[in-house]
């Protein structure tokens, strides 16, 4: 097993190198950043003729596909249009048909929590016939394209609409066989709430299946690999438990045995072989000590290679790092990132069934997303997300750490502007607050630093992907929301102060959802560090957020997040303690954080006569995919002057 050399923190000549001898780089108009993806989801066909791509033509436009003969991509497309619903992803299912998700907005409010403006549908396109057909069933999900059958594929959804009192970690899905030509759907499984989960082969069939032992509170795991005519328990795991375990895969060879991603009593998760007929792990294929192994890399190859596990991957600094089980895969790969331009993360995206051509896809600090086409011997770019955006004129991201008030080590990602520190500074928590973060091309980072400001993202407790002991530790001593989750985001801040990155004098906080509840815990915090806060889209009553969701909790994440919430500060309860200016964004169909956070927050900061501005983004949703460009100007428009003129007495 790789030796794992530990590094201390960059040094400040290391961290800023020639970028800190660097003019001041004049900022890019708002209307670059607030673009959606202009070019996405770049794939070639199976038979490596086509090349299919997702774009947005015009800054107010939908997506469209157009498709390009592989050996001609200076010629007419073809065009792919869904009006009046919207192309969220698409997928070769065949040589020449297209499989597509679709979406449309069918009301203007929410229904609910997690009740959005929106509807979602299945589709698909013959391009050699140019026919479109639309699949009649609500909420379909892609499971697999069977590679092996060009009319045929399975998907399944959530049966009894959104109403259940289960959470979805625990419904069962229904599952089809669809045929493609005639859109005739055939019933596979109607999961169960003790067996709903399925996972299907290349073949169609079942071999994978999870469900929920109400009696025992256990999650089980099933198989059908050792007899493919029943289901037979393999691992079973208490909701209570913490601890990982996913089965990424099996051996092609021995499909008996299992890859599985597990902590197995650790604290760090690995990748192990599971044995089904013994019941019990068998082999440590890879653990670290710093990180956990954060999945599987897949064959390039989905169409020949469909379960073929090519390497373990792994959060390395700001990177994705492979450590290959495939010779072959890595070779690749080595070799497509010595002839990309500012190769990052590199990736294999699509491929052509013969394995001859390929799309290639990277991303980083200097890249916003750039796709690449390797046909017949020769490396073509197709196109890139944002390609008004410069590579010279956008920011390095540096990886550090830095020393809690108690001694815990935060990991975090500093994106650096051009110029000489010490620089106005802000902090940008993740939403979440337990996911795992991994920063290779973050926009409202680089948007922040193309405007000066040097940007902390930290990885503060709670954060996955760090350990067991570094998630737990946000909720397993009471909710630390506002307390020593909070210390996390201002000790680093304290800590660029010291290091003379930051001046003391011009620091902010902006985050989205849990950064919004972080940022407008900040503002009443005593201790005042900031000169001002933004909250987009914050839960402002701890109470009112959980209470959502409350009855669906169970087991491990009944204690994550009623110990998180039910613990924490609330910030609707400490407005009168507010003491620095605030800016207030919101999306008005929020289906996450519903719109009555911000106005019960405002209500309390009128009675308090405290100074704040508000921002209603009419039409957006929680998420990103649901901001278009006007809310993304609105955004941009509004953050960017309310740090100049109102934040702190001179602005930041």
């Amino acid at each position: 097993m790789m030796q794992i050399i530990r590094r201390s923190v960059v040094a400040l000549a290391l961290l800023f190198g020639a970028q800190a001898l660097a003019k001041t780089v004049e900022p890019y108009p708002l209307d670059y950043w607030a673009l959606r993806d202009v070019i996405s989801n770049v794939e070639i066909s199976p038979d490596g003729k086509h090349v299919a791509l997702l774009k947005i033509p015009t800054k107010d436009g939908g997506p469209i596909i157009e498709v390009y003969p592989a050996n001609d991509l200076e010629g007419e497309p073809y065009r792919i249009n869904s009006n009046p619903m919207e192309i969220q992803r698409f997928f070769w299912l065949s040589n020449d048909v297209i499989g597509m998700r679709l979406r449309q907005k069918v009301r203007d409010r929410i229904e609910g929590f997690n009740q959005g403006v929106y509807e979602y549908l299945l589709a698909s396109v013959d391009i050699k016939r140019k026919k479109m057909k639309k699949y009649d069933q609500l909420g379909a999900d892609m499971e697999n394209i069977l590679p092996d059958n060009k009319n045929r594929i399975i998907f399944s959804y959530l049966p009894g609409g959104d109403d259940s009192k289960i959470s979805d970690a625990f419904r069962p899905r229904t599952y089809y066989e669809l045929d493609l030509k005639t859109g005739a759907k055939t019933l596979l499984l109607r999961g169960k709430l003790d067996m709903g989960q399925v996972e299907f082969d290349r073949e169609g069939d079942p071999w994978l299946a999870r469900g929920f032992d109400v009696a025992k509170g256990d999650f089980v795991w099933y198989q059908r690999i050792t007899d493919r005519d029943k289901w037979a328990e393999f691992y079973r795991q208490s909701e209570d438990s913490f601890e990982e375990f996913t089965v990424e895969g099996f051996d092609n060879d021995k499909r008996h045995i299992l890859f599985v991603t597990a902590n197995n009593g650790h604290d760090k998760v690995g990748l192990w072989e599971f044995n089904v007929k013994s019941g019990k792990f068998g082999e440590l294929i890879y653990r670290r000590s710093d990180v956990d192994v954060s999945g599987v890399r897949r064959h390039s190859n989905r169409w020949k290679e469909t379960d073929r596990i090519a390497g373990v991957i792994y959060p390395e600094r700001n990177n994705v790092a492979v450590e290959y089980i495939d010779e072959l895969e890595m070779a690749s790969q080595r070799q497509l990132e010595g002839v990309i331009p500012n190769a990052h993360y590199v990736r294999i995206n699509s491929r052509s069934r013969n394995g001859s051509s390929m799309t290639i896809y990277n991303v980083g600090p200097r890249d916003p997303g750039s796709y690449y086409l390797l046909h017949k011997g020769k490396l073509t770019k197709v196109g890139s997300r944002q390609p008004l955006l410069e590579a010279e004129k956008l920011a390095d991201v540096r990886y550090i750490k830095y020393k809690a008030r108690d001694g815990r080590m935060i990991p975090a990602y500093l994106t650096i502007p051009a110029g000489k520190p010490p620089f106005p500074a802000i902090v940008l928590p993740h939403g979440g607050p337990f996911v795992s973060e991994l920063v290779l091309y973050d926009e409202w980072a680089q948007f922040l630093a193309n405007n000066g400001y040097l940007v902390l993202q930290p990885q503060y407790r709670g954060s996955r992907g760090l350990g067991l002991d570094h998630y737990t530790s946000a909720f397993v001593d009471g909710g630390q929301g506002g307390y020593k989750m909070q210390d996390d985001k201002d000790d680093g801040m304290l800590y660029l102060v010291d290091q003379g990155l930051a001046d003391p004098d011009r620091l902010a906080i902006f985050g989205w959802s849990y950064g919004g509840y972080a940022a407008l815990v900040a503002a009443s915090r005593k201790e005042q560090i900031y000169q001002c806060a933004i909250a987009g889209a914050a839960v402002s009553d701890n109470q009112m957020q959980v209470n959502y969701y409350r009855a669906r909790l169970r087991g491990a994440g009944k204690e994550e997040q009623l110990a998180m919430w039910d613990d924490s500060i609330s910030p609707v309860e400490r407005v009168e303690d507010v003491n620095i200016p605030l800016l207030l964004i919101h999306g008005s169909v929020d289906q996450r954080v519903p719109l009555a956070h911000a106005e019960k927050y405002r209500k309390e900061l009128d009675r308090y006569g405290k100074s704040y501005k508000y921002v209603e983004l009419e039409g957006a949703d929680h998420f990103s995919n649901t901001l278009f460009f006007d809310h993304q100007k609105q955004l941009y428009e509004s953050m960017i002057s309310y740090l100049h003129e109102d934040c702190g007495p001179q602005g930041l």
